[in-house]
């Protein structure tokens, strides 16, 4: 009897990831390929036959290393869409809640979105003016309602709600978003406190999106914008016939704002109270996605 090299073919599975429902993926076995491995073992000349327990190990190797493979994809898969490549801040408006907002994430089903990690977060409740000093969910103090565009502003409670913001912000870009892909967007209340946010932070955001909201500070505040803060770009949408925010408030912001060097764009919606609609989100997600800055 002479030892001999006798070959085993192992068939080797390559996986493919297509994406389904939800923005992940799924691993396909896309074919087979084989791989030669040259196993020593003896054997008679003749060609005798492998024995029972040499097949039983090429089994479970080749078992084992397709099970490794399937492992390797499923977890770098499972890393890649587990990382948000941008970021979207939405703020409520005054006596309203995160959680209560959350639904509108489901208007942007896109695929630009997938990798989108969205965040709704709370006002603490504090006294308001306004309303004969109730205490309930708000950002920053507001003295009357409706607001107009002469409106009293509380820029000390307004300051500390930004930075709170900031903070938010700071979290995700540390968490390595690009800055190009933060937008804050916010609705009334929240609306003014985006404007303020997107405009004080030091880096140049994707963008900032108000809806029915109004200029919450003073000409003053705007020495406090940085070059890189003017040049982050808002869309300004509002209801004609808004009667808390007055058409008129919103109105007026866009030009405050250009004199400073920063651009706006600003859309009326005739009709529209005070209230966010589907054409407003539907537009938003398509501004938006004319901004994402594509992963390097």
């Amino acid at each position: 009897m002479k030892k001999i090299d006798k070959c085993v073919i192992l068939t080797i599975i390559p996986y493919h990831t297509i994406p389904y429902a939800g923005g992940a993926t799924l691993p396909v076995a896309l074919s087979s390929f084989r791989i030669l491995f040259t196993v020593k073992g003896t054997a008679e000349q003749n060609g005798q036959q492998t024995t029972m327990k040499e097949r039983k190990l090429i089994v479970l190797l080749a078992v084992t290393v397709n099970a490794t493979i399937l492992l390797v994809f499923l977890i770098r898969e499972n890393k890649s869409s587990s990382m948000a490549r941008s970021f979207i801040l939405w703020l409520h408006g005054l006596g309203d809640s995160g959680p209560a907002n959350e639904p509108i994430k489901t208007l942007f089903s896109s695929p630009e979105f997938r990798a989108t990690k969205w965040s709704f977060p709370s006002a603490p409740s504090n006294p308001v003016t306004c309303n004969y000093g109730a205490v309930m969910p708000s950002w920053f103090d507001i003295h009357e309602i409706p607001v107009t565009a002469d409106s009293p502003k509380d820029e000390t409670s307004l300051l500390k709600a930004v930075k709170n913001v900031h903070a938010m912000i700071d979290k995700e870009i540390s968490a390595g978003i690009d800055p190009s892909n933060v937008f804050v967007c916010g609705f009334s209340q929240g609306g003014a406190l985006t404007l303020s946010s997107v405009l004080l932070y030091p880096k140049t955001l994707g963008g900032g999106a108000v809806f029915s909201g109004w200029v919450p500070f003073n000409s003053s505040i705007m020495e406090q914008i940085s070059h890189e803060g003017r040049k982050t770009p808002i869309l300004w949408s509002h209801g004609t016939a808004d009667r808390i925010v007055l058409f008129e408030a919103g109105q007026a912001g866009p030009p405050f704002l250009e004199k400073a060097g920063v651009s706006c764009e600003f859309k009326a919606y005739p009709g529209l109270d005070h209230s966010i609609s589907n054409e407003e989100l539907q537009y938003l997600g398509s501004w938006i996605k004319g901004r994402m800055q594509s992963s390097s």
